[in-house]
């Protein structure tokens, strides 16, 4: 071997120039891959509605998302409960009239019906007794009373009204055939009275009949002021 080509510097030929230049491509490429990417930019948000706008509007030039009625979210809307206008009716009334010792008792509302009984005592002896419920039925709520010796009645519930002369609110109930009584009203006076008038023309003679009660404790027989 000659000496003298042993001391020349090499000169890279054309297969030795293109691995150069793709081995400095990796190592850039590289390098552009470790290196953190910059943050984007948030996109503008043109839809949302403007938290801090009055009422809950948006600010102008920002539109507000509407929902379309096909795709809202619905609320159930609760069924009012008749039986809830009488719930107050709950517990124990007693009263006292010539002698005569009337009771009437309320269980809470439950299954679509109150059931209740009443209960008349003079001198110790039993005078007359009543079973009672409040019931719903398809087309209302309906006052069903049995008496005894009776047949049972049944009274609908035409509505509720507030007696501002005696401070009462007075929930009314009307037979449903031709027979006395033709009305029963309850009226709810303040301070825990109770006045349940029956109603009615017996023979052509008016016949109203009036029983003051008071709510008690149903165990004590203390006075309730509700």
């Amino acid at each position: 071997m000659r000496s003298d080509t042993m001391q020349r510097p090499l000169t890279p030929g054309a297969p030795a120039r293109a691995t150069i230049v793709a081995l400095a491509l990796l190592g850039a490429v590289a390098a552009q891959a470790q290196a953190p990417s910059a943050p984007k930019a948030p996109a503008p948000a043109a839809d949302a509605p403007n938290a801090g706008a009055p009422n809950g509007g948006a600010s102008p030039g920002i539109a507000a998302t509407v929902t379309s009625p096909s795709t809202a979210a619905l609320t159930p809307v609760p069924t009012p409960d008749p039986l809830a206008a009488m719930a107050w009716l709950q517990g124990c009334w007693r009263g006292t009239v010539n002698q005569r010792e009337f009771r009437e008792q309320w269980l809470p509302p439950a299954g679509g019906m109150m059931i209740g009984a009443s209960h008349t005592v003079m001198q110790g002896k039993t005078q007359d007794y009543e079973y009672l419920r409040l019931e719903v039925q398809t087309d209302g709520m309906r006052y069903v009373a049995l008496p005894s010796g009776q047949k049972e009645a049944t009274f609908r519930f035409e509505g509720a009204g507030h007696d501002e002369v005696n401070a009462a609110d007075v929930y009314t109930f009307v037979n449903t055939v031709d027979g006395y009584p033709q009305r029963i009203l309850y009226r709810r006076g303040g301070e825990g009275w109770l006045y349940a008038q029956v109603e009615g023309t017996i023979g052509g003679t008016t016949r109203n009949v009036t029983y003051p009660m008071r709510h008690v404790d149903c165990e004590t027989g203390d006075m309730l002021r509700k």
